[in-house]
Formats: C-alpha cells, sequence, structure tokens
C-alpha cells in the first residue's frame, strides 16, 4: 500500500497544478513545456529541457509501455519472441499516432482509459471472490504492507522521502513532463483545464483499488512468482471467464497503446516546436504537420530497440522510479525557483541544469563501481535537486541577468489572484475540495 504515496502526493501537486499553473500555462500560449522554460531564462534551458523530455519519453514512457505489452503478449503466445511483440505494438501504434496527431491521441485516451479502467476492476472482484475473505487476503501478506508509512530504510518507499522526495518528482511529472501537460495546452479554456487536472486526481484514488489490491491479493495466489512484472497478466488469465478476459486484454493493450501513443506525440511535438522550427523558422504548417509524423517514425524505432532491455532490471516500476529520480530533479529546481524567485538568472539556470546532470552521471557510476550502495534512488533525486538548486542561488546572485527578459509573472500572483473567485458548487473548487476530504480519508484508514 506503500506505493500508493506516489498517488497521494501526485493528488496533492494536481490541485495546486488546478489553481496556479493552469492559468499560468494557458495565459502563456506555449505549444512545449521547455518553451516556458526559455522565455523565463534563455534558449540554453530550453534545449536543454527539450532534449530531456524527448529523452524520457522515448525511454521511458514509450519504452516502458511497449515493454508492458510486449510481456502480455508473451504470456498469451508464449512461442513470440519479446523483441517481435514489441515491434508489432510498436508498428501499429506508430501509424495511428502519426495519421491523427494530438487529436486522436486524446479521442483514443479516453475510450481506452474506461476499458482499462472497467476491466481492471472486474479483476479485482473477480480474484477477491476466488480468495474468499479480506482475512485470507490479510494472512497472506506482511501486515506492515497494509501500512502507507514504511521505515527510513524501507527498500520501497522509505518515510522521510514523502517529503524530500516525492513531492519533487510529483512536481515534473504532472507540472512539468510535456508528455502529460500537452493535454492542459490543449483545453478550450482555463476552466476546462482546472476541472481535467481534479479529474486527474479522482482518477488517481482507484489505483488502491484495480492495482494495488490485485496485486497484495496476488500473494496468496502465487507466493513463489519469480517475476513480478507478471502478477496481473497471470491474474488476468488465469481467473478471467473467455469473454471478459477477451475485453479485459483489449482494454489493457488499448491503455498501453494509449501510453505510448501520447508519449510519441509529446516527443514529437517537442522536436518539431524546439528544434526543427528554429532550424526551418519560415517553415509552414504542412511541413511542421509531415515533420511531426517523421519524428514520430524515428521515435518509434528508437523506442522498440530499447524495450527489450528493459527486461535486464528487477522490475519495471523500478526502472521507471528510478530513471525518473535521476534524470528529473535539476529541471524541477530550475522551474521552482525560476517561478517563485525573480532574480534566478539565465546563466545561473543552466549552469545549475549541467551540474545536476554531472551529478547524475557521477552517482550512476559509484553505483555500478560498488564504491557507493545502497542509498535508494528517492535519496538520490532530493540530493540532486539540493545540489542544483544551490548552484542556481548562488551563481544567480554572482551572476545576475545583466538586462530585462519576458519574464513568468508571478506565479502566486497572477494566477491565484482570481482563483477563488465565483465560488459555486459547479466549479472546479468544490470537486477539488471533496477530492482532498476523501484523500485524508484513505490516509487515515492505511497510515
Amino acid at each position: 500500500v506503500s506505493v500508493f504515496n506516489y498517488e497521494i502526493i501526485g493528488i496533492l501537486i494536481l490541485v495546486i497544478f488546478a489553481i496556479y499553473f493552469v492559468p499560468l500555462y494557458l495565459d502563456t500560449k506555449v505549444y512545449t513545456m521547455p518553451e516556458l522554460l526559455e522565455r523565463r531564462y534563455d534558449h540554453r534551458s530550453r534545449y536543454y529541457f527539450s532534449g530531456l523530455n524527448i529523452a524520457i519519453n522515448i525511454g521511458i514512457d514509450t519504452a516502458g509501455a511497449l515493454y508492458a505489452g510486449g510481456v502480455l503478449i508473451q504470456l498469451i503466445y508464449p512461442e513470440v519472441e519479446l523483441s517481435t511483440s514489441i515491434i508489432i505494438l510498436a508498428l501499429i501504434t506508430g501509424l495511428y499516432t502519426m495519421a491523427g496527431g494530438l487529436k486522436a491521441v486524446v479521442m483514443t485516451d479516453v475510450i481506452q482509459g474506461i476499458l482499462l479502467s472497467l476491466g481492471s476492476l472486474i479483476v479485482t472482484v473477480i480474484v477477491f471472490n476466488e480468495i474468499g475473505s479480506w482475512s485470507a487476503i490479510r494472512e497472506a501478506a506482511d501486515p506492515e504492507m497494509f501500512s502507507l508509512i514504511q521505515p527510513h530504510d524501507d527498500p520501497v518507499i522509505p518515510w522521510p522521502t514523502l517529503i524530500l522526495s516525492l513531492p519533487l518528482l510529483s512536481f515534473y511529472f504532472w507540472c512539468n513532463n510535456q508528455h502529460i501537460v500537452q493535454r492542459v495546452l490543449g483545453a478550450r479554456n482555463i476552466d476546462h483545464g482546472r476541472k481535467g487536472a481534479i479529474l486527474a486526481g479522482f482518477l488517481k484514488l482507484m489505483v488502491l483499488f484495480i492495482m494495488i489490491y490485485p496485486g497484495i491479493m496476488a500473494l496468496s495466489i502465487y507466493p513463489d512468482l519469480d517475476n513480478p512484472n507478471m502478477v496481473l497478466p497471470k491474474l488476468m488469465i488465469d481467473f478471467l471467464p473467455a469473454g471478459i478476459l477477451g475485453l479485459v486484454l483489449v482494454g489493457f493493450i488499448a491503455a498501453l497503446m494509449s501510453s505510448i501513443d501520447s508519449a510519441l506525440n509529446s516527443a514529437s511535438t517537442l522536436a518539431t516546436m524546439d528544434f526543427y522550427k528554429k532550424f526551418r523558422p519560415k517553415s509552414d504548417q504542412g511541413e511542421t504537420v509531415w515533420m511531426g509524423r517523421v519524428f514520430t517514425l524515428i521515435f518509434v524505432l528508437v523506442a522498440s530497440l530499447w524495450a527489450p532491455y528493459i527486461d535486464q532490471f528487477p522490475t519495471l516500476w523500478e526502472y521507471l522510479q528510478a530513471a525518473l529520480s535521476y534524470l528529473t530533479p535539476p529541471v524541477v529546481a530550475c522551474f521552482l525557483t525560476g517561478i517563485l524567485w525573480r532574480k534566478a538568472s539565465a546563466y545561473a539556470s543552466f549552469a545549475a541544469l549541467i551540474t545536476g546532470s554531472l551529478a547524475t552521471v557521477a552517482f550512476v557510476i559509484l553505483n555500478i563501481t560498488g564504491i557507493v550502495t545502497g542509498v535508494h534512488y528517492l535519496y538520490v533525486a532530493f540530493l540532486l535537486f539540493a545540489i542544483s538548486f544551490i548552484v542556481l542561488i548562488v551563481l544567480s546572485l554572482v551572476y545576475p541577468d545583466s538586462s530585462p527578459k519576458d519574464e513568468i509573472p508571478n506565479l502566486f500572483y497572477s494566477s491565484a489572484k482570481n482563483a477563488f473567485t465565483q465560488i459555486s458548487w459547479k466549479s472546479y473548487h468544490t470537486a477539488a475540495v471533496l477530492l482532498l476530504v476523501t484523500t485524508a480519508i484513505i490516509m487515515g484508514l492505511y497510515w
């Protein structure tokens, strides 16, 4: 249950995002998050962050979803190689992403999200009925598995990281990640963007029931399962009736494709708007759209080549979380400091990003060589943030900006001044309060 802390912190960040960041992003009329970083600092920070976003979209989001889909297909058809399954899934998703762009991504996301949610809920209910009682589930698991708060040396989520690291990673994922934020950038207006963010918070509450509980229940069914990545696919194949199994498998594959198409669309948008448009500023809309499709094809091929190597990591979960912990803290330091402190300078921002990246490489080398071992990646995330933050503050004071720039307005003034006006039961405020109260109740039950 402790992994539900990712969702709890994410919900809090989403509420803050809805109140303060949605108006800021939509008022600036930017296409990408790196573009926002350029307006606050300069082009160097933009290109760094854009390149990092593309790498994350391809190496983490797209490759991770391709690997998960390949594992499922391999379980259904053992004779098919993992790499073959990944390539087939990549080609199908890449083709319809190239054809439809963001609109196709959004439309398919809605349908596939509903299918996966219903399918996962069906798995939870059927497996629970098979086991027979909640007491039998609790007997098969360690009592500490039902607590949100774990010891400081816990291998999954040490309790200090709930304060130090998870808010930073959640801020990146929900407020900086082009993969996610592009939906808000495509919102019809600020109110729609805010309500979409709050809806995302409510959907995160479902994770406890349709993802975490099935994993706990699987302990009493597969106590000796070697590969944790196989838990959900085995539950589906072993317990679902044929007709329902087909529906759930469709939903599962469709949702994976949804993640892939979103990441591909995000990466191609970044490559087109942040690099190609700079290289060819006079290119018209038709040329830009065509290049976006070319980038999509290139990126899906790269992701499909990398995805099979994820099998070398202990679990898909650890791969995803560790990669974000090592890569994203310097960016969060620059975004937060730049928005909240007007004296943060362009030179200091780029230096902080580079320093944070060098520190990341150093931590990885120390870990691989065995010089430093046993440091949880969530602790590393906070250390990387602290290093980047200190560099940014010190260098901003030593090397201030010499001339004014197109600076982002003060966030908590420009965005918050109208955030709590015209409150009614139809506004997003009511839904946000209900979301926070529900989250608090769940925290109390599992504290």
